[in-house]
């Protein structure tokens, strides 16, 4: 028997369902590609679910990281230096010790780490996983919310803000380099200059191993480290401060085969990264000049 059905109902409503799908699909490519704006992932569906989940935990959670108006708040945006920094050199424990949270923003499959040391099981996105002068110009270029929708955000959720970029950043192989990390963080600076409700802890990058560099970069990068801490840059300004990190690793004999180098002692084979005995070191005299950086902020900020 033939199909009394009729055709033209049964390919409208073939084509409405298409339709349909064809919104459903333009909304979900709208939604991605804001995002990836907004957090700064990449355009890939695994990325897109994973920001998201990020910016709802983080969200949830924004109470605990909110600032509490004295400026003891700290978030730490690192890589692997930083992260032994911190273990090693105790600095969490001694933060907590004097009064201050302290939390830290690792690699992203690392993530975000509460005054406690546990991993809250979120990332602040860092794009690319880049902190490299590019890479930090490129989060503090990021449009700003109040909810911790990008990496930016998300640090602004607290008082005080230090952030690193790692040794590879100490592998500056011409002049003209330098000057565009120079103008990597005049570009950082101009954000930091609108903000001066917030402390900002630069530190400098780490040097690196004889073995991965040349005497020529590692001065470029002792010049690059002098400059961020220097008048020139600082300005007198009250709401930043520079922990000099590089200095603190390198060696500093300009006579010596390695000046300007990881130093001896605080090196093993060809890595580049310190060893505890530096951490041990230097994690102390961090967590000291967090402490007298903000207190010094607190008494000469705009009341």
């Amino acid at each position: 028997m033939l199909s009394t059905r009729p055709v033209e109902p049964a390919m409208a409503t073939h084509r409405k369902r298409i339709l349909i799908g064809g919104l459903v699909i333009a909304v979900l490519l709208a939604l991605l590609v804001g995002m990836s704006v907004i957090a700064g992932f990449d355009l890939d569906v695994k990325g897109f679910g994973r920001a998201v989940l990020n910016v709802i935990q983080a969200t949830r959670h924004q109470q605990a990281a909110a600032q509490q108006g004295n400026w003891r708040n700290v978030v730490f945006l690192h890589h692997s230096v930083g992260e032994n920094l911190i273990a090693q050199g105790k600095v969490r424990e001694q933060l907590a010790a004097a009064g201050y949270q302290f939390w830290d923003q690792d690699y992203n499959w690392k993530g975000l780490h509460d005054p406690n040391g546990t991993a809250t099981g979120y990332s602040y996105n860092v794009p690319g996983d880049n902190t490299d002068p590019d890479g930090l110009a490129g989060i503090f270029s990021q449009p700003l919310f109040d909810l911790p929708l990008n990496t930016l955000s998300g640090l602004m959720q607290h008082e005080v803000i230090a952030f690193k970029s790692c040794f590879p950043a100490s592998n500056i192989g011409s002049d003209a380099q330098l000057a565009e990390h120079q103008a990597w963080y005049i570009k950082i600076r101009d954000f930091m200059d609108q903000h001066p409700e917030k402390m900002f802890i630069l530190v400098t990058q780490p040097p690196l191993n004889p073995a991965e560099t040349t005497p020529a970069a590692a001065a470029r990068a002792r010049a690059f480290a002098n400059w961020l801490k220097s008048d020139e840059f600082l300005q007198r300004r009250r709401n930043i401060a520079t922990f000099d990190l590089f200095d603190r690793l390198a060696e500093s004999n300009p006579q010596s085969p390695d000046a300007n180098m990881l130093r001896q002692d605080y090196r093993q084979g060809n890595d580049s990264h310190p060893t505890s005995a530096a951490n041990e070191i230097v994690g102390p005299q961090f967590v000291e000049f967090i402490i007298n950086a903000v207190e010094q902020y607190k008494r000469t900020r705009p009341s």
